[in-house]
């Protein structure tokens, strides 16, 4: 199971922290990845890590804002979103696959077998 925290309302400029807390498996073991969905559009892969290197990959449109990351001590996942545009509001999403997708499938959906509920982030202009 996964369980997202740490959404909300944020200015233009702002940052936010989103949580993931997993339960049942072991986050090591996992290829990880935050994924938004935007009013009306599909779901954007946005941010993996590696669970064979610990790399980690970015869409485009987050690059140099975005960081994610883990704590395997504590089983969580994070993403540090840093210099927010409205264009960022979404429900975000993590997930995690037992398998490490190949690289042209990080940011995609289709791998990742489990998912948190989704947590909703609002960047007002």
């Amino acid at each position: 199971q996964l369980v997202e925290s740490g959404g909300g309302l944020v200015q233009t400029g702002g940052s936010l922290r989103l949580s993931c807390a997993a339960s049942g498996f072991t986050l090591d073991d996992y290829a990880i990845g935050w994924f938004r969905q935007a009013p009306g559009e599909e779901r954007e892969g946005i941010a993996s890590i590696s669970s064979e290197d610990g790399s980690t990959l970015y869409a485009d449109s987050v690059k140099g804002r975005f960081t994610i990351s883990r704590d395997i001590t504590n089983n969580m996942m994070y993403l540090q979103m840093n210099s927010l545009k409205p264009e960022d509001t979404a429900v975000y999403f993590c997930a995690a696959d037992p398998a490490e997708p190949s690289p042209d499938y990080r940011l995609e959906q289709g791998p990742y077998d489990y998912w948190g509920q989704g947590i909703l982030v609002i960047v007002s202009a």
